[in-house]
């Protein structure tokens, strides 16, 4: 998994949205203390930036070097590279000990994880009572009524080349297992919906779903999903290439925190 990201790294850190502020400031009000937060699968920082802004110290960790030779500097953010090989033990001394973690977070990353070993590492780094562990997800853009048909049919064409685990991403978590007690924010089999709006050229929006894994597979497969043709339809349904639209992506969270 590290290696397709690697392959996707720049992408990655210019096309995706940016998580809206207010997410960070109701995720810290959750917590009664803000000493550390853990970002999980941190990729460029996006997401221990925002966390960065409420807590004393963020350490963010990836298994993908290439993500974070591309991270963003934060001075009470720590970037560690944690390949697959570190051990749980390993783990939990190089983020600060049992029970030492405020807030988790993960963002567009969890569905990648081998869940029972990450929620089982999570609520022995959680603290006790009061951590709270947050993942939250995005798996659709809505842009208009004649664009978002069009992408749906180009969405269709990268089904096959998607990870297994891709699953949980289709149905916006609500399979996702999720062993945490609801702090509100949405539950196992009960994502909280939320929408992260933005305003995109065309470009960008190719950059963004040429970042895609399955796009990336399928390339090294010999098959271009991002076709001359299928670009063009694309711009066109778009409305040209310059325009900048106001779009909407559709994310959904859950929190909790450790049942004691």
């Amino acid at each position: 998994m590290a290696g397709l990201f690697d392959k996707q790294a720049d992408m990655y850190a210019d096309a995706r949205p940016n998580y809206p502020m207010e997410w960070y400031a109701k995720l810290a009000s959750l917590t009664p203390h803000h000493a550390l937060a853990w970002d999980v699968g941190t990729g460029n920082g996006q997401a221990a930036l925002g966390v960065a802004e409420h807590y004393a110290q963020v350490i963010g960790t990836d298994v993908s070097e290439a993500q974070l030779g591309r991270v963003m500097p934060h001075p009470r953010v720590r970037y560690l590279h944690t390949p697959l090989t570190t051990n749980d033990d390993e783990m939990i001394s190089l983020i600060g000990g049992e029970n030492s973690v405020d807030l988790v977070t993960v963002a567009q990353a969890v569905h990648w994880f081998d869940l029972p070993r990450f929620y089982s590492l999570a609520t022995r780094l959680l603290s006790k009572p009061g951590g709270v562990m947050a993942v939250w997800c995005y798996n659709d853009v809505t842009v208009s009524p004649t664009f978002d048909p069009v992408m749906k049919r180009f969405h269709d064409t990268t089904l096959p080349f998607w990870d297994g685990n891709i699953k949980y991403i289709f149905d916006g978590y609500k399979t996702l297992p999720f062993p945490f007690e609801s702090v509100g924010l949405g539950s196992e089999g009960s994502p909280y919906a939320l929408d992260i709006p933005k305003e995109l050229s065309f470009n960008g929006f190719l950059k963004m779903v040429g970042s895609w894994s399955a796009v990336i597979t399928a390339k090294s497969r010999g098959v271009d999903l991002l076709s001359e043709e299928v670009v063009k339809g694309l711009e066109s349904a778009w409305g040209g290439p310059k325009l900048v639209r106001s779009v909407c992506y559709k994310a959904f969270m859950l929190a909790g925190k450790v049942r004691i």
